[in-house]
This record gives structure tokens, C-alpha cells and sequence, in this order.
């Protein structure tokens, strides 16, 4: 298991950047990483997944190019910069680490997940 905790969430206009951190500690962080977002009423999605050693990343159609995923080993530290941010972005945003394959847009696949961090971006 790895513990994490994330960071970063606050309120901002549209079209203003945040950047959120997750602190992991624990079992090795040679897990793949990701980041998953719940609005109110609606099902935890997929946002971005990297591989361990960060040289791979995916990313949800509705974040693409306005996203990046990154992480930084030595840190012990995942990353989600967001730019051009909109009010459909509001959500809580979850970090999650997988040790074993699967499909990496879907949360079963996820063995670890901390507490969230919301995010408000207001119109």
C-alpha cells in the first residue's frame, strides 16, 4: 500500500492555472501513478495517468493539452499542473497508485487513493 496526500486545491477563475501535489509514502513509489476528479453527482473520472518512471502519460479527451501529468521520484511527489481551467473542471481531485496492469482510465484498476483536493474554478 502507499499512502497518499494531496495538495494544490483552491478556488480560481476560469482561465487561471492551480497545481496539485500528492505526497506518497509508504510501500516503493514504483507504482503508476494518476489523478481521477468526482463533481457533485457524478461518477469519479479519469483525468491523467503516468507510468513510474513518468517517460508515459495519458490523458482524458476533455484535458488535453491543458493538463500535464508529471512526477518527481526523488521527491516522492505526483504533480497535476492545470492551465486554461474551467468551470466544468470543478471537482474534488483524487490521487491514485496501481501496482499491477490494467486498464489505467478505470479506478478499480487503483489500489492506493487519498483524500482529494477540491478544485473550484468559478465563471
Amino acid at each position: 500500500q502507499v499512502q497518499l496526500v494531496e495538495s494544490g486545491g483552491g478556488l480560481v477563475q476560469a482561465g487561471g492555472s492551480l497545481r496539485l501535489s500528492c505526497a506518497a509514502s509508504g510501500r516503493t513509489f514504483s507504482s503508476a501513478m494518476g489523478w481521477f476528479r468526482q463533481a457533485p453527482g457524478k461518477e469519479r473520472e479519469f483525468v491523467a495517468t503516468t507510468n513510474w518512471s513518468g517517460g508515459s502519460t495519458y490523458y482524458a479527451d476533455s484535458v488535453k493539452g491543458r493538463f500535464t501529468i508529471s512526477r518527481d521520484n526523488a521527491k516522492n511527489t505526483l504533480y497535476l499542473q492545470m492551465n486554461r481551467l474551467k468551470p466544468e473542471d470543478t471537482a474534488v481531485y483524487y490521487c491514485a497508485a496501481r501496482l499491477r496492469s490494467g486498464d489505467y482510465y478505470a479506478t478499480s484498476t487503483y489500489d492506493s487513493w487519498g483524500q482529494g483536493t477540491q478544485v473550484t474554478v468559478s465563471s
